[in-house]
Parts: C-alpha cells; sequence; structure tokens
C-alpha cells in the first residue's frame, strides 16, 4: 500500500493520549523510550517531558500517524537528534516512518540549519533499523548499552550529514 501525503507540525498536549496508545506492550515501549520517560505504560504527565523538546506530529488526511522529537546534543551546535520516533500502531510497515523522518531531515537541515542529525535504535529493533538505513543514515562505529527489563540492549548510533541528505 503507497503511503498518503504526509505533513508535519508542532506536537500539542491534546496529542498525548493518542501517541501513547501506540506502544501497547513493555518492549515497544522501551523501544520507544529507552526508559527516558518512565516505566511502562506512561502516562500523560509522564509524557509532558516532550515538551521541553522540539516534538512534531506527523499526519494525514485520515489523522495522526506518527510522532518525533528533535533535541540538540549536549556540547554541539550543528547536530539534532531524533528522539522518540514512533508510528501509529495500526499502520506500521506502509512507509508512513520513512516519510515521516525525511520529512525531519528537511525540517533539520533547511529550517533548523543542522549540519548532521543522529539517531539511536536498539539492535533488537530491527524494522526501525532497517528503516533508518533505508533512508541513508550511516552507522557509527560506537554503540550505547541500557539495562533494559533485565537485560542488556545495544544501542545503534547512525547520522546523516547534510551534504549526503542533499545528494541522496
Amino acid at each position: 500500500m503507497k503511503t498518503k501525503m504526509l505533513g508535519i507540525r508542532p506536537y500539542k498536549a491534546e496529542d498525548a493520549k493518542e501517541i501513547i496508545s501506540w506502544c501497547k506492550d513493555e518492549t515497544t515501549f522501551y523501544r520507544w523510550t529507552a526508559g527516558k520517560l518512565g516505566g511502562f505504560p506512561v502516562t500523560e504527565s509522564e509524557f509532558k517531558f516532550v515538551e521541553t523538546l522540539m516534538p512534531f506530529v506527523a499526519f494525514n488526511e485520515n489523522g495522526t500517524v506518527g510522532f518525533f522529537t528533535l533535541r540538540k546534543p549536549d556540547g554541539t551546535k550543528d547536530e539534532l537528534r531524533f528522539g522518540f520516533v514512533i508510528v501509529n500502531s495500526d499502520i506500521r510497515k506502509k512507509g508512513y516512518g520513512k516519510e515521516m523522518i525525511r520529512l525531519g531531515l528537511k525540517y533539520a537541515f533547511e529550517l533548523y540549519g543542522a549540519e548532521k542529525v543522529s539517531i539511536g535504535v536498539f539492535e533488537n529493533n530491527l524494522p526501525a533499523y532497517h528503516c533508518y538505513k533505508s533512508i541513508g543514515f550511516s552507522e557509527l562505529d560506537f554503540t550505547d548499552k541500557y539495562s533494559v527489563l533485565g537485560e542488556e540492549w545495544v544501542c545503534i548510533e547512525l547520522m546523516m550529514e547534510k551534504e549526503r541528505w542533499f545528494n541522496l
């Protein structure tokens, strides 16, 4: 199925309930948040944390389809970082995530003037990993480790540089 035309807009507090509903189990929740929003299930009050970042909602004519944040990593001047990337659980695997990330990259490079954009993805989240790689993100030489659900999860770091983006 071909994706419908997407747009992105700033997140509004009234979006929280719907976005939170897309995480139906603990594994999905921790792949999405790495525990940075608290425990599963997250409350609307805990989700307010995203308002301290640059939160966005992806939408089409049928409503909200995805969510992500952008932020400046500590100590960087020319980099933005994606976080809390999620697509409505009812419409995953239809290309919405790719289109949403492409729009986010367009904003990061053209509107915010970033020179590079990073994202982390757990190695046990292969659909997201393949999505980011298919867009053109390059894997970096380092990883991060998190203790999640009694296991050690490895987070793969990926990067898209502005020059590469405009040459894809």
